[in-house]
């Protein structure tokens, strides 16, 4: 009798988690595992605005799969998926393909601009490892070449962050760490930089408890950032952007660096494979299986689930990816032993925002916490997804551990 072949497409938090659980519940001689990803590392998304901002060396945030995934019991292939095809049980590669028997499709989100024009052409998104590296490369390009002008243009040292969710508040966090240091390096008065944020929406991390909003907000304005609450970014051009308030005529902000920190999709790949989705995002069934296609799952960004107490989407967050791989992992191998499926229900035990280094904002356990404390609580988090991944051994090699 032929072994069915699961296929996982993609090694972020929940493709990775479904691979480390698989290979622990299903024999070899039951199943055949394949996961398939782009590069032959894993990056933790949640760390990349520190890279952005170069408050952490890129190389920190990632890690190689070989290291956390048995290669006697999981195949890894190095290739970027273009399409699913539903029918024929198969996946095509840029380069070949693969079939499968069960499928899980843990691909992650792309930066979502809404048809705003110029964003992007001339605004950059915190993405992946490769983005991160230039925008902080950008970054430091301005403030090193400033000095070097003969008419000082001050907009080389504005930046512009669009968006006051999770993204752009931890990003900005860290750039109040950044750039005084930057300042000293390349002799420039701190008082020239600007940086920007505008939110579209009426406050800062919508949905977020007010108290610790108004916390997060001063601590950055004490940074130097500019808030533009209720204000929308119109366009995005080669010498910044075009906001405005309401029915206020456009404004221009003149800014060297603009990034885009408002929006994520799922994956391009979603709607191209002709499945029913919402921004490139599945309501998937309760067991994370795709209606009317049973052998396939989607989890993480790629996927959506109501949260039938407020009636609004559960976010797309690590915490709940790696979470829904648990429960793909669980389900794939109850389907192989011929055993009920469990219905996924996300265990929330808390939410951290950090502010930079050693301050934050969060909840935890129905818990308020500020700054030191919040911060402490930040790298357990960030240490604890290493440690479900890869072991103790892997938080001892990219672990966060100056807590003080």
């Amino acid at each position: 009798m032929r072994k069915p072949k699961i296929v996982i497409l993609g090694a972020g938090y929940g493709g990775l988690m479904t691979a480390t659980r698989l290979q622990k519940a299903v024999g070899t001689n039951e199943a055949d595992i394949v996961l398939i990803n782009k590069n032959d590392y894993h990056y933790e998304t949640t760390w990349l605005h520190e890279a952005s901002a170069g408050t952490l060396h890129h190389d920190r945030v990632r890690y190689d799969i070989s290291g956390v995934i048995d290669r006697n019991k999981v195949e890894f292939i190095q290739g970027t998926a273009v399409e699913i095809k539903k029918e024929e049980k198969k996946v095509l590669l840029e380069n070949g393909e693969v079939e499968y028997d069960y499928l899980v499709v843990a691909l992650g989100g792309e930066s979502e601009t809404f048809g705003i024009k110029g964003l992007k052409e001339y605004a950059f998104s915190i993405v992946n490892v490769n983005a991160a590296r230039q925008i902080r490369e950008h970054i430091e390009l301005q403030f090193a070449t400033y000095h070097t002008e003969e008419e000082k243009k001050d907009e080389r040292l504005t930046i512009v962050v669009g968006g006051a969710g999770f993204t752009g508040i931890e990003f900005l966090g860290e750039l109040g760490n950044r750039i005084p240091e930057l300042c000293h390096e390349y002799d420039i008065d701190i008082h020239k930089v600007k940086v920007i944020c505008v939110e579209a929406a009426p406050m800062v991390l919508p949905g977020f408890d007010p108290d610790l909003v108004e916390y997060a907000v001063a601590h950055l304005e004490k940074k130097g950032v500019e808030f533009r609450i209720g204000t929308a970014i119109k366009e995005a051009t080669p010498e910044g952007i075009i906001v405005a308030k309401g029915e206020e005529e456009p404004e221009e902000i003149k800014a060297a660096t603009v990034v885009w920190a408002a929006g994520i999709r799922g994956n391009a790949i979603i709607e191209k494979s002709g499945i029913e989705a919402m921004r490139g995002r599945v309501k998937v069934n309760l067991d994370l299986r795709v209606p009317e296609h049973e052998n396939i799952f989607v989890i993480g960004d790629c996927s959506l689930m109501i949260n039938e107490e407020i009636n609004r989407p559960y976010p797309p967050t690590a915490q709940i990816a790696m979470q829904q791989g648990e429960t793909c992992a669980k389900n794939i191998a109850a389907l192989i032993h011929n055993k009920p499926l469990e219905n996924f229900k996300p265990d929330i035990k808390g939410t951290v925002c950090s502010l930079g280094e050693n301050d934050a904002i969060g909840v935890v356990f129905g818990k308020k916490l500020v700054g030191k404390k919040a911060s402490f609580m930040k790298k357990v988090v960030d240490n604890r997804s290493l440690y479900m991944i890869g072991g103790a051994g892997l938080v001892l090699k990219k672990g966060k551990f100056n807590v003080l």
